[in-house]
Order: C-alpha cells, then structure tokens, then sequence
C-alpha cells in the first residue's frame, strides 16, 4: 500500500502510473494471472490500464465492455460490493457468447473471476478486474484487499479531478486576467480585445478555429476570426444574415446557446444556401457552437467555437464560451461609454471656443463704443456698433442745415485749456 501511496504523491493529475502499480501490487498478493482497471464511460467500461497475457491484452486494447444484464461489470455498476465467478467457463455468459467472456476463457484459459467496483459517495467510477487460470476462489482476505486497493484508485482519480480542476480553475483566471489587461491598454480599441478573447477561449477550449461576429440588428459581420481558411474568414467578414436552419437563426430567437454535434449531419445543411455550406465543405467544420453577446436582451453579436472532428463540446466548455461572451460585451460597453465621453468632451470644448469668441467680440464692440464716443454722441456710437457697420462715417455729400453759433470767450479758454477738457466742454 506504502508503495501505491508513492506513486500517487509521485505522479499529481497523471493516473497511468498509479493504475499500474495498483494493479501490479494487487495481482502480486492475489495470485491473479490477469488484471484491468476500467472507468465508467456512458453506460461502458473501458479499460485504462491492463496487465496480463497478450492475447487478452490485445483484444480488449481500445475496447469497451458494453453492460449486460448479468456480467459482473453490469452488476457491481448496479451496486454489488464485488462478484466473483469460481468458473466463468461454465456460467450462462459464456454459454450464451458473450463477446469479452467468450475472449477471456478461449484466448487466456481464464476461470475464476473477481470484479470489484471503484465508487464514490454511491457512483460507481469504474471497476477492478482479476481472473486466475485456475478454479480458486478469491478468498474474503484477498477480496477485503482487492477492495483496497481499489478504494487507493478512487483516491487518485479523485486527486487528479481536484487537481486537473485547480489547473482549468487557474488557467481561466489567467486568460480572463489576460484579457481585462488588453481592454484596460487598448481603450476604446476593440480589435485587440476580440482577437485575444478568440484566442484564450479557444485555447481553453481544445478549438482552433472560430469567430466572433458584431450584429446591428439586421446583419452579422465577422469582426475577428481564428484558424478559418481564407474563403470562409473573408465570407464572414461580410454583412450577412443567418439562412433558414442556422445556428445563429436560434440566437436571434433568443437561444442561450446553439449547438450542433456535427454540421455535415444537421438538417438544415442540405437546404442551405452554397455560401453557408463553405463552413463545413471549405473550412471542415464538423461540431460547431455559437453563444450570443447579449446585453439587457438586446443581441450584439456571438462568439463561435468549431471543431474539425466530431465531438460535441460539453457544459463546461459552453459556460467557457459563455464567460469570455460576457468579456466581449463588457469591452464593447467600455468602448461605447468612452467614446460618449470623448464626443461630450468634445462638444464642451466647442462650446467653451465659442463661449471665448463671443466674448472677445462683446470686449472689443466695448472698446469700439468707448472709442466712438470721444468723438461722436453716444446715441450714433451705439446705432453704429449694433448695426456693425461703420460706413455711416465715411464721407458722402448731403444737403444739410447747419447752426453755427458763437461762443463766448471760447477761443480764449481752448488756447489755455487742455484738449480733453475743451472736448468735454463742447459735449456738454
């Protein structure tokens, strides 16, 4: 057990060292000649790890064991704490063909049996397999030990689950932490941003290639895109409205998400336009997923993550693309708000310019009043200035009446007076 424990602390996330050594240390104190470690893989057993004689090795290679009503995979998976066959020769599997049976006692001379489950909290996880090639029964000693070590088994999957969990945990943090830092320098830039919010969620992801699209709400163009041939990034690019059966058809009706497992098999591949099919004949695009950037409700564009072989994408990864989405969306708000503010501040910057015109224009009809009436009455000063003109003052003939009238002692008191006060003088 020491020893297990070892390779556990040894190898943190990587479980094919530790499934070997448990099986190695578990068909040594049992005397088994064959052992296998299988996980649960929907509604299947698929080894992970076997030890034994070649042919039994090289048949179940790539293999899963589909359940039976009677095996002893289906029953330790439908809850048995083990099961054991003292001679699967002559148990009614073998008698009625069952394929990885009939391999194991025609191809290995395998007899006695023992299978224990690998379970957590009720789940079966997977199971521990043995068989010997004689009739010996596994005693309740070597069964107590096998259960054992398949409880050490649990404890590694569990620790690699925590741990492959912290690594993804870790890495999104990282990618979105990444991405903040590209919108906070590009302000108002958004071309950055989209590109490294593709790149992140794809990485994420296991995606090469992918887009993500702008919507003014009535066509779709392709703003960023990664890993598509040319034809396809440069057909994106283009306004262009989702056919009849696409993906982005269910955004606009207010999908949380589209997904298709596999384009080249969706029903509405074949009624589409040739221009919507060059995404699965040019670019290879076989398991497709597109998620909206929405906000308050209103559709502004959606990100899209593809795959060139089928595999849907899972829960996770939808939430991935989901979280990055909102990225975008925030980006593109931060860049609306600031272009607002730059347009106000524009605008308070022309009409401060004109607020400073106008009021060099009050100063200087001040000084043209102030002036005009050293020599001219106030009354004409002022219609000149507010008219703007000043041809008024220019010379022009006008049959005109003049009264000169004398005053007395007048000339006297300007050859004494100074120039301003014989001005005042005259004014009043």
């Amino acid at each position: 057990m020491e020893e297990v424990l070892r390779v556990i602390n040894a190898s943190p996330g990587d479980l094919t060292p530790v499934f070997d050594a448990i099986l190695q240390r578990a068909m040594h104190l049992c005397g088994a000649a064959f052992g296998g470690l299988g996980t649960w893989q929907e509604e299947r057993f698929g080894f992970v790890a076997v030890r034994g004689p070649q042919p039994l090795m090289e048949y179940i290679a790539n293999k899963e064991v589909s359940l039976g009503s009677r095996d002893g995979f289906s029953r330790v998976a439908s809850g048995e704490c083990y099961v054991q066959f003292t001679d699967i020769s002559t148990s009614e599997l073998y008698q009625s063909g069952e394929p990885y049976t009939r391999a194991l006692v025609d191809l290995c001379g395998g007899r006695t049996t023992l299978s224990v489950p690998l379970a957590k909290n009720g789940s079966v996880l997977g199971v521990l397999a043995f068989f010997r090639e004689e009739v010996k029964p596994f005693t309740d000693k070597e069964i107590a030990l096998v259960k054992n070590f398949a409880a050490q088994a649990v404890i590694a999957m569990e620790n690699a689950r925590l741990l492959t969990e912290t690594r993804e945990s870790l890495g999104q943090q990282t990618a979105t932490a990444e991405v903040l830092q590209v919108i906070n320098s590009s302000p108002g830039d958004l071309t950055p941003v989209f590109d490294s919010i593709l790149e992140k969620a794809h990485g994420l992801c296991g995606v090469d290639r992918g887009a993500l699209q702008l919507y003014d709400g009535e066509y779709f163009r392709a703003v960023a895109t990664r890993g598509l041939p040319d034809a396809v990034a440069a057909l994106l690019r283009e306004p262009n409205r989702p056919a009849t059966g696409e993906l982005r058809a269910q955004l606009l009706a207010g999908a949380r998400y589209a997904h298709s497992a596999d384009l080249a098999e969706s029903e509405g591949y074949r009624s589409r336009p040739p221009s919507s099919k060059m995404v699965v004949d040019i670019g290879g695009t076989r398991s497709l997923l597109w998620v909206p950037l929405r906000k308050d409700g209103v559709l502004l564009g959606a990100i899209s993550a593809g795959r060139t072989e089928v595999k849907p994408f899972s829960d996770k990864e939808i939430r991935l693309l989901e979280n990055f989405a909102a990225q975008a969306v925030i980006a593109m708000e931060n860049a609306r708000l600031l272009g607002e503010l730059r347009q106000r501040t524009d605008e308070v910057a022309e009409l401060n310019r004109c607020l400073e015109a106008r009021v060099s224009e009050q100063v200087e009809e001040l000084g043209r009043v102030g002036r005009l009436k050293r020599f001219l009455a106030p009354q004409l000063a002022e219609l000149i200035v507010s008219q703007g003109d000043e041809k008024i003052l220019e010379s022009h003939r006008r049959e005109i009446v003049v009264a000169f009238c004398d005053l007395r002692g007048y000339t006297a008191f300007t050859e004494t007076a100074e120039p301003e006060d014989a001005l005042n003088f005259l004014r009043e």
